[in-house]
């Protein structure tokens, strides 16, 4: 037996949702097998939590931030931001960072929020050829990951950050009404323009898209904001860790808490994803001497996007039984460690996008909690189960410093 108190937290981006016609009325969380996450349900303590505080946009920047042990309303700046500082890019404090996703748009509608998936290389081609073609002062590029890009505005000028729309917030709706809006949303807009001009009369990137995968049309530029200013959470409670995933967001949110990305070769945020790796670095970034380690799986969340059922059950088994069986099933050998394992949010098939209801949580800790709070016991990880306990934590944030303090 290793002797150590670590934590761990597994975070299934989208994985709740709403009861279901198709699923005879049932969740996709209750409909599918998860063994795994029922047992940290039922030998650990379940609940709900508010991970989006009331009046604030849900996303999965604002509710990872609570995950992370940070309220929103006082830490958030931004989505773009945080992945900026995860792609090692320097933000000075009056600059301004946007995120530039590649959209598939068609007869005036959002078709695709991820350009159908376009290749980290393909992407690399435009933003090459947007950084050579479009000469805005203070506009640079940076390439992300798949269709996650950065946009940086040095000396942003104005006061208040443009209002924007998430693409995944308007899939198959009309895009002109959510085109951005307020202080510096015209230079946003001609941006915007200029980008699904050069998309489409480009040779390099003509000859790109017969080499890889992706139909993109235009940038689409959201998510604005400055670099944030938090106390890490390694200096808050003295610990040491890493974030796993395939997105730079919760690598960036990480870096601002004092985390290092751990990388996983084959890592894409889709149900292609290396699961397998992704619970190897964990315990392996626990062998090395991290006190905390969180690990992130994008797929659920997508295939809520997509308003694909099939594809959502079949992510969240995956998560289950390739990422957080495996990881229950190493950590077995060490003292005391603390499992959290959560979706960040809803992202429901009938909308297609992030809701800001409440979601199941549920800790588990080897050496039991010191609370003589007495709790429903349940047998399973899923929404109604967790309402079922009467545990309702408001406020996500304080999740984090209630497992490090042993309490619930």
């Amino acid at each position: 037996m290793k002797d150590k108190r670590a934590f761990v937290i597994l975070i299934g981006d989208g994985m709740a949702d709403y009861p279901l016609e198709e699923l005879g009325g049932k969740t996709p969380l209750e409909a599918a097998s998860t063994p795994a996450m029922d047992r940290i349900a039922s030998e650990g303590i379940l609940g709900l939590a508010r991970t989006v505080p009331e009046g604030i946009a849900p996303g999965s920047d604002t509710a990872n931030l609570s995950i992370f042990g940070y309220n929103p309303r006082l830490y958030y700046t931004g989505r773009a931001p945080l992945e900026a500082l995860n792609m090692g890019i320097d933000l000075g404090v009056n600059d301004a960072a946007f995120r530039c996703n590649f959209v598939t748009l068609e007869s005036g509608k959002m078709k695709d929020f991820s350009a159908h998936h376009i290749e980290s290389e393909f992407s690399r081609v435009i933003i090459e050829e947007l950084m050579s073609e479009i000469k805005e002062p203070g506009i640079e590029f940076y390439p992300g990951v798949s269709y996650r890009n950065i946009l940086v505005w040095r000396d942003f000028p104005y006061s208040e950050i443009p209002l924007t729309t998430p693409p995944h917030d308007i899939t198959g709706q009309d895009y002109e009404p959510h085109l951005p809006s307020g202080d510096g949303a015209d230079i946003l807009r001609k941006i915007m323009n200029a980008s699904a001009d050069i998309i489409c009369h480009s040779n390099a990137i003509a000859e790109a898209g017969k080499k890889y995968s992706g139909k993109p049309v235009s940038a689409w530029l959201w998510g604005g904001g400055r670099k944030p200013a938090v106390k890490p959470i390694t200096e808050r409670f003295g610990l040491r860790g890493s974030t796993i995933s395939a997105v730079d967001l919760i690598h960036g949110i990480g870096r601002v808490a004092g985390l290092v990305p751990c990388r996983v070769e084959g890592a894409t945020g889709y149900l292609d994803t290396n699961y397998e790796g992704k619970a190897k670095a964990a315990l392996d970034c626990l062998e090395k001497g991290d006190t905390i380690v969180v690990v992130h799986v994008e797929s659920p969340d997508e295939s809520g996007h997509e308003g694909n059922i099939e594809h959502k059950l079949r992510a969240i088994e995956d998560f289950d039984s390739r990422v957080v069986a495996p990881i229950m099933a190493g950590i077995a050998e060490y003292d005391d460690i603390t499992v959290l394992c959560m979706p960040d949010h809803p992202t429901p098939i009938a909308t297609k996008t992030h809701s800001s209801d409440p979601v199941p949580f549920a800790v588990y800790r080897k050496k039991g909690f010191e609370t003589s709070r007495e709790v429903l016991k349940v047998s399973a990880f899923t929404e109604k189960s967790a309402a079922l306990t009467g545990l309702f934590v408001d406020d996500a944030s304080q999740l984090l410093p209630a497992m490090i303090a042993g309490k619930i």
